[in-house]
């Protein structure tokens, strides 16, 4: 039996406001990176429109963006599991 204690268990709460939990609708994202961080931006871009708004911009560190990705693949794997294939257009784009 070993004489190392157990940390104690640690729960965390998260809180969210009702904007953000409202979300933001997007149809386009860009990544831009540095050696240190990537950010993230989410952009509605209306159709025939000149201009498009970033919705939302989010800075992680690598290690953090590639958890994300991770559980990314696994999300769309789930779904792809439960729903057919996401086929997306020749272009890529829809």
């Amino acid at each position: 039996m070993s004489d190392t204690p157990k940390p104690p268990d640690v729960s965390l709460q998260i809180q969210i406001d009702d904007d953000v939990a409202n979300g933001q609708y997007v149809n386009m994202a860009l990544l831009n990176h540095t050696e240190t961080e990537f950010t993230l931006d989410f952009i509605y871009v209306q159709p025939h429109q000149p201009r498009a708004k970033v919705r939302s911009r989010v800075i992680l560190n690598p290690k953090h963006l590639k958890r994300l990705l991770a559980v990314i693949q696994e999300g769309v794997s789930k779904h792809e599991e439960r729903f057919g294939p996401i086929v997306l257009s020749e272009e890529g784009r829809h």
